[in-house]
C-alpha cells in the first residue's frame, strides 16, 4: 500500500502525458493480445473470473481484455498507464466491488472519461458478508454468487448491443445451468459432513462456508497480504487437535509456508498426520484447469476435510 501511494503521482503525470499525446495510439490499444475489431464490444474486466464470464457470455460478440494478470494478487495491484489506455478505449469496464478492486473505483475512474461507458459492480446489491467491518469480495467463488455475477454482466452487455440480446442470453443459459449444476454438488455432496471446519492459509471461503454450511479458520485474514499472528498459529494448532482436524488448504498461487509450519508441528511432535490439499482462489488458469474446474475441484477437496 505505501509503495502505490508513493508511486502514485508519478504514474497520475504519466497517465495524463499519455492521454494528451497518445489519441491516436488508444485506437490501437488491443485486448487479449488481438487487435480490436471496431464490430466487437470491447470489455474490460479487472480480473480473471469477471473475464471469463464475460468472453462465455459475450462470445464472438466481446473482445475482453483482463486487466490484473492470471495469478497474481488483486487487492493493491497496480495499473499501468498502457493500462488506462486500454480502458479509456472501452465500452464495459466490470469490476468486482466489495473492496477488491478498490484502486480502479478511486484511482482509475476520476482519470478517465466515461461518458458512453458502462461501469459494472457485479456485487452491487448482493447478499454480502461483513467480516471485521469489512465485506468479504471473494464471491466469486461461491457458483451461487457468481451466477448473480454473471447476470449483471449479462445486463451490460443487452444494453450496450442491444442487438445482441437473443444470442447473449442463449449463451448466459450455458453458463447458468453449469453454475447451478455446481451448486447443487456442493449442496449435496457437502450435506452428510463429518466434520464442520476447514483450516485455510487465505480466508476467503466465507461465501462456501455460509451456503455450504461449514466454518473457515484463515491462518491469515481476507487480505492475502496479510501475515499471520503467532499466536493465531498456535491457536490452529490447538483447535485442530480438539477437533481431529487433519487437513490443511492451500492456493497453490501463494506460499505454503505457515501451512508447512503447522503440518510439521503437529506431525513431528504429536504424531498426527496431516493432509495439505490446494484449494484454489481461481485467479487464473492453473494446473489445466480453468474457473469452472476450479470451482468442480474445491468441491472434491472440501469433501476429503469434510466428509471423507
Amino acid at each position: 500500500m505505501k509503495h502505490y501511494k508513493m508511486m502514485k503521482k508519478l504514474l497520475l503525470v504519466s497517465i495524463l502525458l499519455l492521454l494528451i499525446v497518445g489519441t491516436v495510439l488508444a485506437y490501437s490499444t488491443t485486448f487479449s493480445s488481438n487487435p480490436i475489431k471496431s464490430e466487437k464490444i470491447k470489455v474490460v474486466a479487472t480480473f480473471y473470473p469477471l473475464a471469463y464470464l464475460a468472453e462465455k457470455i459475450g462470445g464472438e460478440r466481446v473482445s475482453v481484455y483482463t486487466l490484473i494478470p492470471y495469478n497474481v494478487e488483486v487487492h493493491n495491484w497496480q495499473p499501468s498507464p498502457s493500462d488506462i489506455m486500454t480502458i479509456e478505449n472501452s465500452d464495459i469496464i466490470i469490476l468486482n466491488g466489495a473492496g477488491l478492486d478498490w484502486w480502479f473505483e478511486s484511482e482509475i475512474l476520476p482519470l478517465i472519461n466515461i461518458s458512453g461507458k458502462i461501469i459494472v459492480n457485479t456485487t452491487e446489491g448482493l447478499p454480502l458478508i461483513l467480516h471485521n467491518n469489512q465485506y468479504d469480495p471473494h464471491t466469486w467463488l461461491s457458483p451461487y454468487m457468481a451466477k448473480l455475477q454473471a447476470e449483471k454482466i449479462l445486463s451490460a452487455l443487452i444494453k450496450k448491443d442491444p442487438l445482441g440480446e437473443k444470442y447473449y442470453k442463449e449463451r448466459f443459459k450455458e453458463i447458468e445451468s453449469k453454475l447451478n449444476e455446481i451448486d447443487e454438488k456442493y449442496l449435496i455432496e457437502l450435506k452428510n459432513k463429518k466434520r464442520d471446519i476447514i483450516i485455510v492459509s487465505h480466508e476467503a471461503f466465507g461465501y462456501l462456508a455460509e451456503r455450504y454450511g461449514f466454518k473457515q479458520i484463515g491462518i491469515i485474514g481476507i487480505s492475502a497480504e496479510e501475515e499471520p499472528n503467532p499466536r493465531l498459529i498456535l491457536e490452529i494448532i490447538e483447535l485442530m487437535k480438539k477437533y481431529n482436524l487433519t487437513t490443511l488448504y492451500f492456493d497453490p498461487i501463494y506460499s505454503d509456508k505457515y501451512v508447512k509450519m503447522i503440518k510439521n508441528e503437529l506431525e513431528n511432535k504429536l504424531g498426527i498426520n496431516v493432509n495439505v490439499l490446494k484449494i484454489y482462489l481461481c485467479l487464473g488458469p492453473i494446473d489445466n484447469k480453468d474457473y469452472f474446474e476450479q470451482l468442480e475441484e474445491n468441491l472434491e477437496s472440501l469433501k476429503k476435510g469434510l466428509v471423507e
